[in-house]
C-alpha cells in the first residue's frame, strides 16, 4: 500500500515529467525521483523524443547514490530496446532496491512485462501510486496506443451569448491578447491544427505558433472539393509550414493538382459521408504518430467530432460581449445531444485572463 511519502514523491516526479510537454511525443510524459533514506539522490525526465528517458537521467545525476534507493516513475520501465536501451536493465544494474510506479504502459510491448522483469531481479516493486493523475498525464499516448488516433482538443473562442461570429461572418476579434497569447502557446507544442475549409476562407488563418513553439504543427485543412483558395495564407506558406488538405475521393483533379503544386500535400479519404470520411481522417493520424491535434473550427467540423465522441479536451474562452442573430454561429453544430447531460468537464480549470474568462478540461 503506498504510504504518504510516496504520494509526496510521486507528486514531484509528475511535476518533472510535465516539463517534456511537446517535446516527448509521440512517447510519454515520464519523470523520475530516486530517494536513498529519505533524501532525493537523482530526479529525471523524458526531455525530447529519440533521448534518453526519465529513469536513465535520475541515475545520472544520482550516479552511485543509486545503490539501494527507491525510484519512484510515473509511467511503468520500458523493458525493451528502442530508440534507447531498458530503462528497467539500467534499474537493475544501478542496484535500486524498490521501484514505486504511478501507472502501467498502455504500450502492449511493454504493459506489465517491465514490472514482471524488475520483480524477477528480485527489485521490490509497488504499482498504482497516485494512478489517476498517472494516467491522466499519459491519456493522449494511451488513446494513441489504444486507439490508434490521437487526442483531439477543441477550441474556440465565443462572446458571452454563445457566438463566434456574428451573422456576416465576422470574428476578429472576440477574445483579448492574453487569450490569443495563449492559444499560441497551444498550437506550439501541437502536432496538427486542425480547421474546416469555411473557416479558412472566412478568416484566412496562418494557424502557426507565434513566437515559435516546441513543435512544428501541420496545418490541416478538412475540404471536401479540395476547393481551398490558392490565395489563401495556408497556401502561400506551405513550403515553410506543412499544409495538409484532407478532401473527397470526388474532388476535382484539376484542384488537387493546382493545390500539390504549391506545396500543398492533398489527402485523397475514401468514404461514402462526411462522417466516413472524418474517421478515417483520424486514423490517418494516428498512422502519422501523431498524438495531439488542436481543431480550431468551426461550428460544423467541431459539431462532427462531438457527434461522434471524438472530442477529448476543451479549451474555449468567453467574452463578454454581446453579438446575437439567430443566424450567427455557435461552437459545436451538428445534431447535438437530446438532453442536457449530468456530468460535466474533467480536471477542470476556470481562470480570468483580463476580461475573458478561459474554461478548460477533459471531455470524456
Amino acid at each position: 500500500m503506498p504510504s504518504e511519502a510516496d504520494h509526496l514523491h510521486m507528486a514531484r516526479a509528475l511535476e518533472l515529467a510535465r516539463r517534456g510537454q511537446g517535446f516527448v511525443e509521440p512517447n510519454p510524459m515520464v519523470g523520475c525521483l530516486l530517494v536513498r533514506e529519505g533524501e532525493v539522490v537523482g530526479e529525471g525526465y523524458h526531455k525530447k523524443f529519440g533521448g534518453p528517458h526519465a529513469e536513465r537521467n535520475a541515475l545520472k545525476e544520482a550516479r552511485d547514490a543509486a545503490q539501494g534507493a527507491t525510484a519512484f516513475v510515473t509511467l511503468e520501465p520500458c523493458c525493451h530496446t528502442g530508440k534507447t536501451p531498458p530503462c528497467t536493465e539500467a534499474l537493475i544494474k544501478a542496484g535500486i532496491r524498490r521501484v514505486a510506479v504511478g501507472t502501467v504502459d498502455p504500450n502492449p510491448r511493454v504493459s506489465g512485462k517491465g514490472i514482471a522483469a524488475l520483480k524477477e531481479a528480485g527489485i521490490e516493486v509497488t504499482t498504482g501510486v497516485m494512478q489517476e493523475e498517472a494516467e491522466a498525464l499519459i491519456a493522449p499516448f494511451a488513446k494513441l496506443q489504444k486507439v490508434g488516433r490521437p487526442w483531439v482538443i477543441a477550441k474556440w473562442a465565443m462572446t458571452l451569448d454563445g457566438k463566434i461570429a456574428s451573422r456576416t461572418g465576422h470574428s476578429q476579434w472576440i477574445s483579448g491578447e492574453k487569450s490569443r497569447a495563449l492559444v499560441h502557446e497551444l498550437r506550439g507544442r501541437m502536432d496538427a491544427i486542425v480547421v474546416g475549409r469555411k473557416t479558412a476562407e472566412v478568416d484566412d488563418p496562418l494557424l502557426t505558433a507565434r513566437p515559435a513553439g516546441q513543435r512544428q504543427a501541420t496545418r490541416v485543412v478538412i475540404d471536401t472539393e479540395a476547393r481551398l483558395s490558392l490565395e489563401s495564407q495556408l497556401v502561400l506558406t506551405a513550403a515553410e509550414t506543412p499544409v495538409l488538405l484532407i478532401c473527397a475521393e470526388t474532388a476535382p483533379a484539376e484542384r488537387r493538382e493546382a493545390l500539390e503544386n504549391h506545396r500543398v500535400e492533398v489527402l485523397a479519404i475514401e468514404g461514402k459521408n462526411h462522417e466516413q470520411r472524418l474517421q478515417a481522417a483520424l486514423d490517418e493520424m494516428g498512422r502519422r504518430q501523431w498524438t495531439n491535434i488542436l481543431v480550431e473550427g468551426g461550428g460544423q467540423l467541431l459539431g462532427s467530432l462531438f457527434d461522434n465522441q471524438a472530442i477529448d479536451e476543451v479549451h474555449a474562452f468567453i467574452a463578454p460581449k454581446l453579438v446575437g442573430g439567430g443566424g450567427a454561429s455557435s461552437p459545436i453544430a451538428g445534431a447535438g445531444l437530446d438532453q442536457i447531460p449530468t456530468g460535466k468537464l474533467r480536471d477542470l480549470n476556470v481562470q480570468f485572463l483580463d476580461d475573458d474568462v478561459y474554461v478548460n478540461g477533459r471531455y470524456r
